[in-house]
């Protein structure tokens, strides 16, 4: 049985990246086909639109994409493509893994967090946005509604179950922000009373940023606001070594995109050095996704082995003197072992 996905090869190290990750998964032999579409800066250049519509048809169609990093222009009138694409899909989970490995440039070797964000409200719907005509006050209001909660922290608890998880924390600013965050902390409340079998905790935002740094083993799932995922989930990545190493999943009810959340570091682009380990992961995530579960898990342990036992192979940012291609080489080669 095979699978159509939309690609997006992305800007800068994106089509790199997406080389090595499409032969990876053409090692695992996951009857995977791929359909390929533009958007970001390739998009503009060839099409004149950095989000043409046949891209968004296609990720209709097939309802999974898989995306390197693509580049928004600096300068008004232009949106951000990610941003964009979470909203007209309604792709309203953020999941976003951070997970430990050997040989990397971390303080903590342990570290096993899931960092799931609410992805569409909050800070981010930018509504009301006005700047006074002296310049002098900037207002925007922050809108979170009882759907957009109940709907990301039921996904949280599920995802717990379905992972194995014991430990749900809600991190919020409700002390403060007495409505926005109050109404998402409430929510959480009572949904939590649904999985008895799961551990809830709630946490200030700003003590969770201090406790990640200096006892990140208590945490296991964390599930927060729009604004306060974005931070988290990248002090997360920062535990772990970086963005490097930081998939992302956006999830909705019809459409869901895996992506390597880093930029596409166009000073870099093609010297073949770039690591692809971001969107690697993100694909074994769009491997459970896709119920390929042991697939997906094998892809991890693939990556595993080959940062423990193949460190000529490994990218100079992971502190080998491989290559990209070298990488991927190395990975498929345990996958065919």
């Amino acid at each position: 049985m095979s699978k159509t996905i939309a690609v997006i090869p992305g800007d800068g190290i994106g089509p790199e990246i997406m080389t090595a990750t499409l032969r990876v998964l053409d090692a695992l032999d996951c009857g995977l086909r791929y359909d390929f579409v533009d958007a970001g800066m390739v998009a503009l250049e060839k099409h004149g639109d950095l989000l043409p519509k046949a891209t968004l048809d296609k990720i209709a169609e097939h309802k999974v994409a898989l995306k390197g990093p693509l580049t928004t222009p600096i300068g008004d009138g232009f949106t951000s493509v990610n941003v964009t694409l979470r909203r007209h899909f309604d792709l309203y989970a953020n999941v976003r893994p951070a997970l430990s490995f050997p040989g990397t440039k971390s303080r903590y070797e342990n570290i096993d967090i899931i960092t799931v964000r609410e992805n569409t409200e909050g800070a981010y719907r930018s509504e009301g946005q006005t700047l006074s005509a002296d310049g002098e006050i900037a207002e925007s209001v922050a809108r979170n509604t009882r759907k957009g909660s109940t709907r990301i922290v039921r996904y949280a608890f599920e995802l717990a179950v379905k992972k194995g998880r014991k430990k749900v924390t809600a991190v919020h600013k409700a002390n403060i922000l007495k409505t926005s965050s109050g109404l998402f902390l409430n929510v959480a409340r009572e949904i939590a009373k649904e999985y008895p079998q799961i551990e809830f905790s709630e946490m200030i935002v700003d003590n969770a940023c201090m406790q990640l740094v200096m006892k990140p083993e208590q945490f296991d799932v964390i599930v927060t606001t729009n604004l306060f995922g974005d931070i988290l989930s990248d002090l997360c990545a920062g535990l772990v070594g970086g963005l490097g190493l930081a998939p992302g999943d956006n999830i909705g009810e019809h459409a869901a995109i895996f992506e390597a959340v880093h930029g596409s570091a166009p000073d870099i682009a093609g010297k073949g050095i770039a690591n692809p380990c971001a969107l690697l992961l993100a694909a074994a995530d769009m491997l459970d996704y896709l119920d390929m579960v042991a697939k997906g898990d094998r892809l991890r342990q693939a990556i595993r082995d080959t940062m423990t036992n193949d460190r000529d192979s490994v990218t100079p940012d992971l502190g080998g003197k491989g290559s990209t291609s070298s990488f991927a080489d190395a990975i498929v080669k345990r996958l065919a072992a």
